[in-house]
């Protein structure tokens, strides 16, 4: 599902300068580069057949339903993060996390309305990966998954641990369907107005991949990840010049 968490934010350049059929631009974090991109294609045909349409006709019901029922799927993973935030030593965040479940369960109804954030309570996401990421685990090569989209295994491997966690691991099937697919037509109604960046781009599969990595990073990092080598090296080249 993390293809449809893909954040596009000012990559073009970084994707423009990718070429599939150059070996001089092969990125050593996707060393399965021709696999991935076989997947890539399928997973566009998906969306072009199911998901984008399926998308389209969720975004024809009213903005308070669609709000309510992500509020609802949303607030279920509040535990996990309640647990990830103190294998982190984030204390004071784990607490929000407890009083967000806690509120927004009962005086939200079941997190259908969000009552903690307009107190001052928002949100403090973590999940396992992240977690694993703050102890030094590897990200792995990535991986472009059939329907499920770009990630790394400390990310995807994060999920399956997040789901061992208490609302989670109770949720019947169909229940646990439902919060996946709400959260995946909601996040591709948002990714559509980026649509035409990826479009615009030389190599969309590579903007993607880009796209993905400063996304994982602004999670690991909580939104402040320090620069990469790459961008240390751009930044000692300009320098170089005065």
């Amino acid at each position: 599902m993390r293809m449809i968490g893909v954040v596009f934010v000012s990559l073009v350049l970084t994707a423009c300068a990718a070429s599939p059929d150059e070996d001089m631009y092969a990125d050593p974090r996707d060393p399965f580069e021709d696999t991935n991109r076989d997947f890539w294609d399928l997973n566009r045909e998906l969306d072009d057949a199911i998901l984008w349409p399926a998308a389209r006709t969720y975004g024809k019901l009213p903005q308070p339903v669609r709000t309510g029922l992500l509020n609802a799927a949303e607030n279920l993973s509040e535990p996990s993060s309640l647990v990830n935030n103190v294998l982190q030593g984030k204390v004071t965040d784990a607490g929000v996390s407890f009083w967000r479940f806690a509120i927004n369960s009962t005086i939200g109804i079941f997190g259908v309305f969000d009552v903690a954030s307009p107190m001052g309570l928002s949100r403090r996401d973590e999940g396992f990966g992240e977690t694993l990421a703050f102890w030094g685990v590897g990200d792995g090569p990535y991986l472009m998954l059939p329907a499920l989209g770009p990630t790394v295994p400390t990310d995807r491997g994060g999920d399956v641990v997040d789901g061992l966690y208490f609302p989670l691991d109770d949720l019947s099937t169909p229940v646990s369907v439902a919060r996946f697919v709400i959260k995946a037509l909601d996040t591709r109604l948002q990714l559509q107005e980026q649509e035409e960046l990826l479009e615009n781009s030389l190599d969309p599969y590579a903007f993607v991949r880009e796209a993905y990595y400063q996304r994982w990073r602004d999670k690991v990092f909580d939104g402040n990840p320090p620069p990469t080598e790459a961008e240390e090296e751009l930044d000692e080249d300009f320098y170089d010049q005065f």
